[in-house]
């Protein structure tokens, strides 16, 4: 992921700042996985993020086109879009009600069962970062299931400042991945397309966080210590 090289460039300029932050506005001594967090509102460098959400923000007719179901298997093509979005939206009408924990496990389970497919073999590139309904028509790898969990959780009603994309090394696999982290009743779960079980971070031992971002702001997080 190119963007943590230009965070990694650019880290020692944040060190000092004081700018809006979970809750508070400094630097976090203890935060997602016991990492020290770094907090900016400046989110020029995050291009991936900032386009999905101006994908996912166009008009109707200007993104992929809605089409009904043909003659032929059902939900095949660019179908899939369409049946992904009524699923997609009675899963939030059945959801209206729910709330803290039920809700993380009930999203989480719902997303997950997408298929898991890299972006070279999806998109032809190296990395992107789709919107909902790109996840509905072509399913997508770690970061696009952590998006359309968000999204999906903001559509039911938890504020986006208890949420982040969290951008992370797996320490087992040895490899970049993504996951979603949601604060909700005093606890911090994770939301992990590689489990269906919701965990809180601090039960997580194998993932070392890069940086973590929402809508308005950006962690960039050091690991002082790291245990397998």
């Amino acid at each position: 992921m190119t963007v943590i090289m230009r965070i990694l460039v650019i880290c020692a300029l944040l060190v000092g700042l004081s700018v809006p932050t979970f809750g508070a506005s400094k630097i976090v001594m203890n935060g997602l996985f016991g990492s020290r967090e770094i907090p900016s509102s400046n989110m020029k460098s995050f291009d991936k993020w900032t386009e999905m959400w101006r994908r996912h923000n166009l008009p109707r007719s200007e993104k992929e086109p809605t089409v009904e179901p043909v003659d032929g298997p059902p939900c095949r093509g660019l179908a899939r879009i369409q049946c992904g979005r009524d699923a997609w939206n009675q899963f939030i009408t059945d959801h209206t009600e729910s709330s803290g924990f039920d809700l993380l496990e009930a999203v989480n389970e719902y997303m997950n069962k997408s298929p898991y497919i890299v972006d070279p073999v999806n998109w032809g590139i190296p990395d992107y970062w789709a919107t909902p309904d790109e996840f509905f028509l072509k399913d997508g790898d770690c970061e696009d299931y952590a998006i359309s969990k968000y999204i999906t959780l903001k559509r039911l009603g938890v504020p986006i400042d208890r949420m982040r994309l969290v951008i992370l090394q797996d320490e087992n696999l040895r490899t970049a991945h993504a996951v979603l982290a949601v604060e909700s009743e005093g606890e911090t779960y994770i939301l992990d397309n590689q489990v269906d079980a919701v965990l809180p971070h601090g039960q997580i031992l194998h993932y070392r966080p890069v940086y973590s971002i929402n809508e308005t702001t950006w962690w960039l997080h050091q690991v002082k210590r790291f245990s397998r």
